[in-house]
C-alpha cells in the first residue's frame, strides 16, 4: 500500500521543536510535560528525519492511537519520518511494522514463549539466579554497583536462556545494543549494526535448526521451517526480544532502585508490606520516565480526530507513554510517587496490537529482582549523593550508567 501524501495546511498548528534533552535520573522531559498540559495532540519536529508529526501525550488519546485500525505502522516503511534516532530501530517487514493481519500471526508464534504459564515456570529459576548474584554481591561486600553487578547480569542470563543467545555471545550482542540505540550514530553507522545483528541471528537460526533446544529460536527456526515466517520476520523478532530484554529491563530495574532509595518513605511502606509488591512495580513503571523521545510512529489511512485535532491521511503519528502516565486527568498527583496507589492501568508497555510481548516477562524480572534486593539488603542505601549518579545519553532507553550502593 502506497502512502497518501501527508497534509500541509497553509495555516495549521504551530511546531514544536523537540531537541530529547539529556535528563538525570526521574527528571520529566520539559516539552512532553508542557504539551500535556496544554497541547495534548501537538504537531513536533524531532533531530532526525524530515517533515513533522503530530505527537499525541494524553492518557485517553495515547490508547485511542494504539487501537485505532486507521493508524499504520507498515505505512511507515519508507518513510524518513521525524524520529529520536538517525536510523529506525524497528527493521522492515518485522512483527514492530506490521499492521494485522500479518502482525497477529507473528504475534501468535511468540505468545506460547511469554504467557503466564511460562512466565510462572521461569519465576523461580530467576529467583534462583538472583539469590546468587546477590549473595555473589553481599560476600564482595560494600560499596558495589547494583546496575553491573546485579541487575544487569541477571537481564542478560534471563534473556539469552530464554531465546537461546550463547552466553559467550552476550559480549558482542551487547555492542550492537549500544550501537543500534544510540541517538548519537549516524544513519550509514545504524545500517550497518542492523546488518551485523541481522546476520547473526540469522546465522543463529540455521544453527539452532539443525541443534533445536528448549529457547525461541529454536522454535521460530522450526516455525520457519514449515513456512510460518520468513528469515526477515524471525530476524526482526530476534533482535526486538533479545534488546528489549538485554536493554529495557536494566534500564527499568536499576531506575526503580534509584527511585526507591530517593524515597525512603515509600520504600518503607514495601518493606513493611511485601504483599504490596506487585502493585509497586506497576506504579514504578507508571511513573518512572522510561525513554528519551518517541518510539515507532504510525500513519494515517484516512482522516481522524484525536482529541478533537484531525488528522489528515497520510501523518505520522507519535505517542509518548510516558506523559500519558502523567496524565492529572487520570491520576491524583501524578508526579508523585505512589507505591499505594489504585488508580488506572500504565501504558508503560504499550496498549493495543503492539502491547509489549514481553511485559509479563519484565513485571517478573522486576518483581524478583526488587524482592531479592529488599530482602538481602535492609540497609540499602546509595553510596554517593544522587546528583553523582551518571546516567546514560545519547540513547534510547532512560537508566543509570552505574548505581552505586552501600548496606
Amino acid at each position: 500500500m502506497t502512502p497518501p501524501p501527508p497534509a500541509s495546511p497553509a495555516h495549521g498548528p504551530v511546531v514544536h521543536d523537540w531537541a530529547v534533552a539529556a535528563l538525570r535520573g526521574t527528571d520529566f522531559d520539559p516539552v512532553p510535560h508542557r504539551l500535556l498540559r496544554e497541547e495534548p495532540v501537538a504537531r513536533i519536529r524531532l533531530p532526525h528525519g524530515e517533515g513533522h508529526a503530530w505527537l499525541v501525550t494524553r492518557h485517553e488519546d495515547v490508547r485511542q492511537v494504539c487501537a485505532d485500525p486507521r493508524l499504520s505502522r507498515a505505512l511507515t516503511v519508507g518513510r524518513a519520518i521525524t524520529s529520536t534516532t538517525p536510523h529506525t530501530l524497528a527493521p522492515a517487514g518485522g512483527v514492530g511494522r506490521a499492521d494485522p493481519p500479518e502482525h497477529t500471526r507473528l504475534r501468535r508464534l511468540i505468545a506460547p514463549t511469554f504467557g503466564r504459564r511460562r512466565i510462572t515456570a521461569l519465576r523461580d529459576h530467576t529467583t534462583r539466579r538472583a539469590e546468587e548474584l546477590a549473595l555473589r554481591t553481599q560476600d564482595a561486600g560494600p560499596p558495589a554497583d547494583l546496575a553491573e553487578s546485579f541487575v544487569g547480569p541477571l537481564a542478560a542470563t534471563v534473556t539469552a536462556e530464554l531465546l537461546g543467545v550463547p552466553a559467550a555471545d552476550l559480549d558482542r550482542v551487547e555492542e550492537w545494543r549500544a550501537g543500534l540505540l544510540s541517538h548519537d550514530t549516524t544513519a550509514a553507522a545504524g545500517e550497518s549494526v542492523k546488518r551485523e545483528i541481522a546476520g547473526y541471528f540469522a546465522d543463529l537460526a540455521r544453527h539452532r535448526a539443525a541443534h533445536p533446544a528448549d529457547d525461541l529460536i529454536s522454535e521460530l527456526a522450526a516455525a520457519r521451517a514449515t513456512g510460518g515466517l520468513s528469515t526477515p520476520e524471525l530476524v526482526s523478532m530476534a533482535v526486538m526480544l533479545t534488546l528489549n530484554g538485554l536493554d529495557a529491563v536494566r534500564n527499568i530495574v536499576s531506575t526503580m532502585l534509584y527511585a526507591l532509595l530517593t524515597h525512603p518513605e515509600q520504600t518503607a511502606k514495601l518493606r513493611a508490606d511485601p504483599a504490596l509488591l506487585p502493585r509497586a512495580v506497576d506504579e514504578l513503571l507508571r511513573y518512572i520516565p522510561q525513554r528519551n523521545g518517541v518510539g515507532m510512529p504510525r500513519v494515517a489511512t484516512e482522516d481522524l480526530t484525536v482529541g478533537g485535532v484531525t488528522i489528515r491521511a497520510g501523518e505520522a503519528v507519535h505517542v509518548f507513554y510516558p506523559a500519558a502516565n502523567r496524565d492529572p486527568a487520570v491520576y491524583t498527583d501524578p508526579d508523585r510517587l505512589d507505591l499505594t496507589r489504585d488508580e488506572a492501568p500504565h501504558l508503560a508497555f504499550g496498549h493495543g496490537a503492539h502491547y509489549c510481548a514481553g511485559a509479563q516477562l519484565a513485571r517478573m524480572e522486576a518483581e524478583v529482582m526488587l524482592a531479592t534486593v529488599l530482602a538481602r539488603f535492609p540497609g540499602l542505601a546509595l553510596a554517593v549523593p544522587p546528583e553523582r549518579i551518571a546516567w546514560r545519553t545519547g540513547s534510547v532507553n532512560r537508566g543509570p550508567e552505574t548505581l552505586p550502593v552501600t548496606w
